[in-house]
């Protein structure tokens, strides 16, 4: 079809693709989210004459979806233009697991993800959940320009999550918007959501079912997920922790998605051969695993639980400065860091400089042998690089096959462009992957890193600065201390001293205590617990002998912002408020300790 054969909407936008694909500035009045979708496509590589691997790709096999959408699409096809119109369903990961008909560029590839093919109607659809249309020149492939799809997504009955799409595509629609299938894709939709309800009502009675033959007896311990639902026996509820139940969770989804254990059981109703999990170490108890089949797909599992014998506890050593503090805010985020460290998939520790995201790292990652990679010392890392008998930092790929080896990525905020995009490669194929980072948040990341920084959203843990918990202090104090030498008393602090350092404000946190411990218990003179006049001047200051003004208490609270968003790095701080490095020193010594004295009062 020509341009001058195109509707009126259309030949504007096929214009402006062409102006985009050879880099000129593009015409005003073309949609924002149409040259959202075109910049995706760009980012992730994608060649307008899709010339790549991705036409080769297979179905997908053993999908449940596939199983029960069959008989109601093949129903459906008939209705059909066979020769100008196709009909195509696809997974939640947009891969096509069926299609019936012909269209112009159907039978591109199988493949239909953004990250594969561009902006189209599938993916706009599963992104939304609701029914979403693309017409020709909107697409980023040369061979869809004649294209007009409309694709409806496909709803779990039972939870409303996503599982898929159908898709009617066809050539050019003159009018372009609604798609004259709209009305069959929505049909079909609703033709495959309710077999997927019926399906789900047998189901679940199988599982019930092979749940009451083990749960005979009041005192089994015995538990049915299905990865949406859970019954617990009366017995299981007083053994089972919470972190148990959680294990049992990722195993029934892990086999919900086919990658579980057993011998499989192909066809009718039945269970699979028995098979144990890993529970964490203070769960009290093991488990059995029975998965259960009906039909030939996985429906869910039966745990049994037996009580652990209970051993005598070791006696707990004394904690790492790290663990050191019971303030709230830093008892509520290591407690968060520890429980997310505990189960598979990354964990992401973020906090100002000096707040002790790297030591907290080491300590969760206390009994194996991690590999830490520091970008501060090095940008670029090389992840993509793969030399024979190269040594240093693993390729991504070969370090995620590294088997239970941890990586430990520190200062993440000062990776190389190339590196970002290889852990945010590693983490759309290997999601569970062993990794710990560090961040520190300051200047406004680039679109790379900010990608990375939202997929470990989910498992990010936020440090609190040192001045956020300030009665913490006193129990720091004897972790950080040195050693004393032989003969030679610990080192104290009097109550006027520990006051001063309750009272300052800590810009560089626990690392500036630790240097500050150091220095004193190095060079000390006297003999005593140490007296607020040893303590350096921007700290002995403490409250001054006047209330601050409202205009000095606005800039005392701007020049503490500025440090909290900055890090604590006073040049950075001193920058963004425009003023000298010099002036932010003497302002920070002219407000030490005044917190208490000029508060304002409700």
């Amino acid at each position: 079809m020509s341009t001058a054969e195109l509707p009126p909407a259309l030949a504007p936008l096929r214009h402006a693709r062409e102006r985009f694909l050879t880099g000129r500035p593009l015409p005003d009045g073309v949609p924002d989210d149409v040259v959202a979708a075109w910049r995706r496509a760009r980012f992730f590589g994608v060649r307008p004459d899709l010339d790549g691997s991705v036409r080769e790709s297979a179905h997908p096999v053993d999908s449940p979806l596939l199983e029960a959408a069959r008989p109601a699409l093949t129903r459906i096809a008939p209705a059909l233009d066979a020769g100008r119109s196709a009909l195509v369903l696809t997974d939640e990961r947009l891969r096509v697991l069926w299609s019936a008909g012909s269209a112009p560029g159907d039978d591109a590839c199988r493949d239909l993800s953004e990250r594969a093919v561009g902006p189209n109607s599938a993916a706009l659809a599963l992104r939304t959940r609701s029914r979403a249309e693309v017409h020709g020149p909107e697409h980023f492939l040369d061979v869809w320009q004649d294209v007009s799809a409309v694709s409806v997504p496909l709803l779990s009955p039972e939870t409303g999550r996503p599982l898929g799409t159908v898709t009617i595509a066809s050539g050019l629609c003159p009018g372009c918007r609604p798609h004259p299938g709209a009305a069959l894709a929505e049909a079909a939709a609703t033709a495959v959501e309710t077999e997927l309800r019926a399906r789900a009502r047998t189901a679940e009675r199988a599982l019930l079912d092979v749940y009451e033959r083990a749960a005979r007896g009041r005192d089994r311990a015995v538990v049915a997920l299905d990865g949406r639902n859970r019954l617990i026996s009366e017995a299981a509820a007083c053994l089972a922790s919470p972190q148990v139940l959680e294990a049992l969770e990722r195993s029934a989804r892990a086999w919900g998605r086919g990658s579980g254990n057993g011998s499989g059981n192909d066809s009718g109703s039945g269970i699979d051969e028995p098979y144990g999990v890993p529970l964490p170490e203070d769960a009290g108890c093991t488990v059995e695993i029975t998965p259960v089949r009906h039909e030939g797909r996985s429906v869910g599992l039966v745990a049994v639980l037996e009580p652990r014998p209970v051993e005598p506890a070791p006696t707990a050593p004394r904690p790492a400065s790290a663990l050191v503090g019971a303030s709230v805010p830093w008892r509520h985020a290591v407690a968060r860091a520890t429980a997310l460290a505990r189960t598979p998939g990354p964990l992401l520790i973020m906090g100002e400089r000096g707040t002790g995201k790297t030591t907290l790292a080491l300590e969760l990652l206390a009994d194996s042998a991690p590999l830490v990679v520091d970008a501060a010392a090095s940008p670029e890392l090389g992840f993509k690089a793969e030399q024979p008998g190269e040594t240093g930092v693993p390729p991504a790929e070969g370090w995620a096959r590294a088997g239970d080896r941890p990586l430990l990525l520190r200062h993440a905020e000062r990776l190389a462009q190339p590196d970002v995009a290889a852990l945010n490669s590693l983490l759309d194929e290997h999601p569970d992957a062993h990794l710990i980072v560090t961040h520190t948040p300051g200047t406004t990341p680039g679109p790379c890193l900010q990608r990375l920084l939202d997929t470990l959203g989910a498992r990010s843990v936020t440090l609190p600065a040192l001045r956020e918990r300030p009665e913490d202090i006193r129990e720091l104090l004897p972790a950080l201390a040195p050693a004393p030498a032989p003969g030679s008393p610990p080192l104290t602090w009097t109550l006027d001293a520990l006051r001063a350092l309750e009272e300052h404000p800590w810009p560089g946190n626990v690392t500036e205590l630790t240097h500050l411990v150091g220095a004193l218990a190095s060079r000390r003179r006297f003999h005593g617990p140490v007296r607020r006049g040893e303590l350096p001047d921007p700290v002995r200051e403490g409250p001054a002998g006047r209330n601050l003004s409202p205009m000095e208490l606005a800039e005392r609270a701007a020049i503490l912002e500025a440090l909290r968003r900055h890090g604590g790095n006073k040049a950075r701080a001193a920058a963004a408020l425009g003023i000298a490095r010099a002036t932010l020193y003497r302002k920070l010594r002219e407000y030490q300790g005044r917190d208490a004295s000029t508060t304002p009062k409700p």
